[in-house]
């Protein structure tokens, strides 16, 4: 997993594997945590993190390096976070799971704690992002 730094937003590369997802959350989370955003807001960003990037894994192809690309940068109103992934079949849209469903909940938590999210395209590269809006600090 490499981090770059080269601009405002931070980018981190990982396997297209399970194993990935325990570390873009630590990614985010130690990064979150060094420029002093709050606990709520650091699990609340790592929960969206976690369920972009398990469905990215389930549901899409890698890019072509076999890895998905996650970028985000701290922006003074809201956090953005995207996930490029080499698409899949479908895209990605919030739907209401049935009570006896063991899955489908993800995107509809992802609509619930960001103030927006979507789905854009670039050739066969499809990104997912979401914006987490900041909470005023007291």
């Amino acid at each position: 997993m490499a981090i770059a730094h080269d601009d405002p937003m931070s980018s981190v590369t990982v396997p297209h594997e399970r194993s990935s997802v325990r570390a873009a959350r630590h990614a985010l989370a130690a990064e979150l945590a060094a420029h002093g955003i709050d606990r709520q807001m650091r699990d609340d960003a790592v929960l969206v993190l976690s369920e972009l990037v398990s469905n990215s894994i389930k549901h899409a192809a890698p890019l072509p390096s076999g890895d998905i690309s996650l970028r985000w940068s701290i922006r003074q109103d809201r956090l953005h976070l995207e996930i490029t992934d080499g698409g899949g079949q479908t895209r990605p849209q919030a739907a209401v799971a049935a009570v006896s469903s063991l899955g489908g909940r993800g995107l509809d938590i992802v609509r619930s704690i960001c103030s927006a999210w979507g789905v854009t395209e670039e050739g066969e590269a499809v990104t997912v992002w979401a914006d987490l809006p900041r909470h005023a600090v007291a």
